[in-house]
């Protein structure tokens, strides 16, 4: 996550200017010093402090705020155990980064997206309660770290503000046919029982949107260059975190488990001749050249629904604790421990607990789902709530969305109408273009802004 010191000047692109103050930036030996005067012995050195390294749009990103969140995400890929790129590789992906969140921040403010304060000191004493903490104990804790509690207030507030912005401008576009919905009913009435799930690796070397065939072929020579080393034992967590452009590059190019109705055909086609362990041929889509790692696969419990067909429905609740770039997935699943212990104790009740902990909007209701279909939700969360009794928490699960802890009320079972079938279908086909829609999304955004980097051959690039 990155800091924004932003810099105007008259609404303008900053052209030709150089920011020199006081900062101090050379413990990643980043910062040129300035070539000796012909002066005298005595006259005082003089250093470049910091720089602008980018310009997007009418906007500024500095040498100094690269350098706070090269030290950001090395200590998170560290403590996941994720091998660090190249230096000049891993400060050109870091910036790309950078430069893709602050267009992403322009066009929220463009469109009236903001989070006001009251919202965000309730996000932050929840980050608070999920390393149990009071808030200054937090403050205290985040200041001895080196992090300025404005400063990472500041960063929770960009994070939501993204968020809401993607599920305008993504989530909220995705059409989805009729005769999208009958095919994929039809598909499904013939599907076989023991479907796969794959945990998934995913590197992406990105094509520009309307790029000449020049850019083409220079994008798919990167991308063979990958597979390459892909090949000769390259390891790949670390070249997705070198050269993917994909979102997920930073956390090794993990997708997690996903089923193949929540990824794109073209994966779906690909990986069912794929062994674990393998890694895929390059393939092409719209929005690049994609090699894909399968590192495990597993049979996913599919259940078939049909008009008049009887199916268990489930009522549940759940605390869920995310992770982000303060909470670990050790610590959320130490949080959860923590209060299942509680739980089993009866020292406390589900639903206050979910009040206080929970990262879910549900959280208000004490963590209640209400009544959950089969396909509901994502298959992490509903094996374990199948593996439960009525009345039977969960120890932590991990999922996409974080760690949970769940509990099942009760169970009933219903006939699934013609309409249900509908809408199930629709969700599934909504996760598989989801992925891809984001991405086609980002490429567009970023070739979009304007953008203009300013480096000399010293850093690397």
């Amino acid at each position: 996550m990155k800091s924004h010191q932003t810099m105007r000047y008259a609404g303008k692109p900053v052209r030709g200017f150089t920011l020199a103050i006081a900062l101090c930036c050379s413990a990643l030996g980043m910062l040129p010093q300035a070539q000796a005067q012909s002066k005298p012995t005595s006259a005082p050195r003089v250093y470049l402090a910091d720089a602008i390294i980018a310009v997007v749009n009418n906007e500024v990103i500095t040498r100094q705020e690269l350098v706070e969140r090269l030290r950001q995400v090395e200590r998170r890929m560290k403590n996941q155990g994720i091998a660090l790129p190249p230096q000049a590789e891993f400060q050109k992906q870091l910036l790309e980064r950078m430069i893709v969140d602050r267009a992403q921040m322009q066009l929220a403010k463009e469109y009236g997206i903001r989070v006001d304060d009251t919202m965000l000191d309730r996000a932050v004493a929840r980050i608070a309660e999920q390393n149990k903490m009071s808030l200054q104990e937090f403050r205290t804790q985040l200041e001895r770290e080196g992090t300025p509690f404005a400063r990472f207030r500041e960063e929770i507030r960009e994070e939501i503000i993204m968020q809401r912005l993607r599920e305008r401008e993504v989530d909220n576009k995705i059409q989805i046919t009729e005769s999208e919905v009958d095919n994929y009913l039809a598909a499904e009435s013939g599907a076989t029982p023991g479907q796969q799930e794959y945990n998934l690796a995913h590197i992406l070397v990105r094509i520009p949107e309307n790029a000449t065939a020049e850019q083409i072929a220079e994008r798919r020579k990167r991308a063979e260059g990958v597979l390459q080393q892909l090949k000769s034992g390259g390891d790949f967590a670390k070249l997705a975190a070198t050269y993917s452009d994909a979102t997920d590059a930073l956390n090794g190019g993990e997708l997690g488990w996903r089923t193949p109705d929540r990824l794109p055909q073209l994966f779906v086609d690909t990986l069912g001749d794929m062994k674990q362990g393998d890694v895929s041929p390059l393939l092409k889509s719209a929005n690049g050249f994609h090699i894909l790692k399968l590192s495990a696969k597993r049979s996913a419990s599919v259940i078939k629904v049909g008009a008049g067909t009887s199916v268990q429905q489930t009522h549940v609740r759940h605390i869920l604790i995310k992770v982000n770039q303060i909470v670990t997935p050790a610590e959320a699943k130490r949080k959860l421990t923590e209060l299942k212990q509680r739980l089993d104790n009866k020292a406390a009740k589900f639903e206050d607990l979910a009040k206080l902990f929970s990262n879910d909007l549900s959280a208000s209701r004490g963590g209640d789902l209400g009544w959950i279909y089969p396909g509901d939700t994502v298959p992490e969360f509903e094996r374990a709530m199948d593996a439960l009794q009525p009345g039977q928490i969960s120890e932590p699960i991990e999922s996409p969305f974080g760690y949970h802890l769940i509990q099942v009320v009760e169970r009933k079972k219903d006939d699934v109408s013609q309409e249900r079938q509908r809408l199930i279908a629709r969700q599934a086909i909504r996760e598989r273009k989801l992925e891809e829609a984001t991405q086609e999304w980002l490429r567009q955004l970023r070739d979009r802004a304007y953008v203009e980097y300013r480096f000399d051959a010293n850093d690397g690039r």
